[in-house]
């Protein structure tokens, strides 16, 4: 099994290289490394041109955001499994993609998600917050609940069949494309209880984040994709008020 590991950066020289060794490093050999930059200027091509021999392809061109640049990594995937990893985050460990294709050949599933620690930016080891996520429960959906998108990996044909993320939502597309996955169409998943990426804090995505055009977004998700259900979308702000609790996660 072929996993595709899709990178979007811009202008992140201080982290890529993090980024690019976790993956080097992985126990399981049989990745395909895909890099597409959105025109950097910052020193970010430097590095990724000292992994060239790492990375099976990688382009540089202006794109319209992270998820434009995201879905142009999925098209180009040739891989059985495709997963995201940002360039400010990290694999958790070296067995990583090992423990994920695992789950896929154990559970026969199309898809697959874990656990998330965010980071501090200066120190990977110091942990702010820890996102559980829990056994899937497609109901879990109505209040707020969603896996985390970088631990979310989902065979390719998924994609081909069901389409990629949505770029009329800006703040939401990954949330909106897991709901569609997930909830409408009902592809199969599995839970791995353990903390699979590392995300460091200051990046697109940020605890206390959630605002009102985020909500209305994630409301909109479930519009088109079929749920006409009760706007129960406040609960979501108070399971991130929980993932800051302290003591309620793992030391990594």
């Amino acid at each position: 099994m072929r996993v595709s590991i899709i990178t979007a950066t811009f202008n992140c020289s201080d982290t890529i290289e993090d980024c690019l060794s976790c993956v080097q490093n992985q126990s399981y050999h049989e990745i395909e490394k895909i890099i597409i930059d959105g025109g950097s200027t910052d020193g970010t091509l430097e590095v990724i041109k000292r992994y060239k021999d790492k990375v099976d392809y990688w382009i540089s061109e202006p794109d319209r955001g992270i998820y434009d640049a995201l879905n142009k990594g999925i098209r180009m995937a040739r891989g059985d499994v495709i997963g995201i990893l940002h360039s400010d985050d990290l694999f958790a460990d070296n067995f990583v993609v090992e423990t994920v294709v695992d789950c896929f050949f154990r559970n026969s599933v199309d898809s697959c998600y874990g656990d998330l620690v965010y980071v501090s930016r200066d120190d990977t080891k110091k942990v702010v917050r820890y996102w559980k996520a829990g056994e899937f429960k497609r109901e879990k959906f109505k209040y707020g609940w969603m896996p985390p998108h970088p631990t979310f990996f989902c065979k390719r044909h998924i994609y081909e069949r069901y389409g990629l993320l949505n770029l009329n939502f800006p703040l939401a597309a990954d949330y909106e494309l897991m709901f569609r996955f997930l909830y409408r169409y009902n592809v199969s998943t599995a839970y791995i209880p353990k903390v699979l990426v590392k995300m460091r804090t200051g990046g697109t995505s940020r605890p206390g984040s959630y605002t009102v055009k985020s909500v209305l977004e994630n409301y909109k998700a479930w519009k088109i994709n079929g749920l006409n259900y009760p706007p129960t979308m406040l609960f979501k702000p108070l399971l991130k008020i929980r993932q800051l609790i302290p003591n309620n996660g793992p030391t990594i």
